[in-house]
């Protein structure tokens, strides 16, 4: 049962919601890995009720994140690299909010000193420069083959780098990230016990992300359900008419959501999509 902390949309007349964005790892992806058929049946059945679906990310716009946007809506608007890469699926088309000159380089030079996995992203390529076992892990779960490569061999314009990090070493890493930047943590089920700090322009986040998606589509923040578990999910949830916090989310996601639905591995965000269908009625 989906549990409400405010009064119900239906009896306050709020619009209906016409976008669904939705988290990946701790949301859409559970212990297995993948989504589930029930969450592919209930995205389904959104679509055809006539809502836009969105993935809401941190992860880049290839390998399995770029699979299962497609399959979400394969011709759609979709948020990648914690809002610095926005990408439809169906044209190819993207919005970029690249990283400062010199931001990548020094995030690498703390991450080398400090013994931290680093990584670096443009929209399509992806390079991590680290032997760490939890680099090659974090590879397995992009679905990309791991190679070390140096950030030098990166093919296009930095949007993002990232550092993999330990709950003791979180800190310290969130710490270090200059001024010019934005930085925020996430966590996956598939990587228990290690933190993915992405690092993005100052002013880039999952709500700035969310804000381009609904103007793209017509769309007023209103009408934009936010599903997510984790940290860097906070402030599109802060932003939207309908928040929606999985059963597995954090005390600090819990209450920044209006709405929260079953754990991931109980198909939370089924439940979460037959709400957003609820309020077309």
């Amino acid at each position: 049962m989906v549990a409400s902390r405010s009064s119900s949309f239906l009896e306050t007349h709020e619009p209906p919601v016409r976008l669904v964005c939705i988290d990946l790892d701790g949301t859409l992806i559970g212990s297995a890995g993948v989504p589930t058929q029930a969450v592919w049946n209930a995205a389904d059945q959104a679509l055809a009720a006539g809502l836009h679906l969105a993935i809401c990310t941190a992860r880049p716009g290839t390998g399995l994140a770029w699979e299962w946007a497609t399959r979400l809506d394969s011709n759609g608007w979709h948020q990648f690299q914690t809002g610095a890469s926005i990408m439809h699926t169906g044209t190819g088309d993207t919005h970029s909010a690249p990283l400062p000159l010199g931001a990548a380089e020094q995030c690498r030079d703390n991450a080398l000193s400090s013994g931290w996995v680093f990584e670096a992203y443009s929209h399509t390529d992806y390079i991590v420069d680290s032997s760490d076992q939890a680099a090659k892990q974090h590879a397995a779960l992009l679905g990309i083959p791991y190679v070390r490569r140096s950030l030098d061999s990166l093919n296009g314009t930095i949007m993002r780098t990232q550092l993999i990090v330990t709950d003791v070493q979180l800190p310290a890493a969130l710490a270090s990230v200059s001024d010019d930047c934005a930085a925020s943590s996430a966590t996956s089920p598939v990587m228990p016990g290690y933190n993915f700090v992405s690092i993005t322009a100052k002013g880039v986040d999952k709500a700035s992300g969310v804000a381009t998606m609904a103007a793209l589509l017509g769309c007023t923040l209103p009408e934009v359900m936010m599903i997510g578990d984790g940290h860097n999910d906070v402030p599109a949830m802060q932003v939207v008419g309908y928040s929606v916090a999985m059963g597995n989310a954090s005390d600090e996601v819990a209450s920044a959501a209006r709405f929260r639905v079953a754990h991931v591995d109980d198909d939370g965000v089924a439940e979460a999509l037959r709400l957003a269908i609820s309020t077309h009625a």
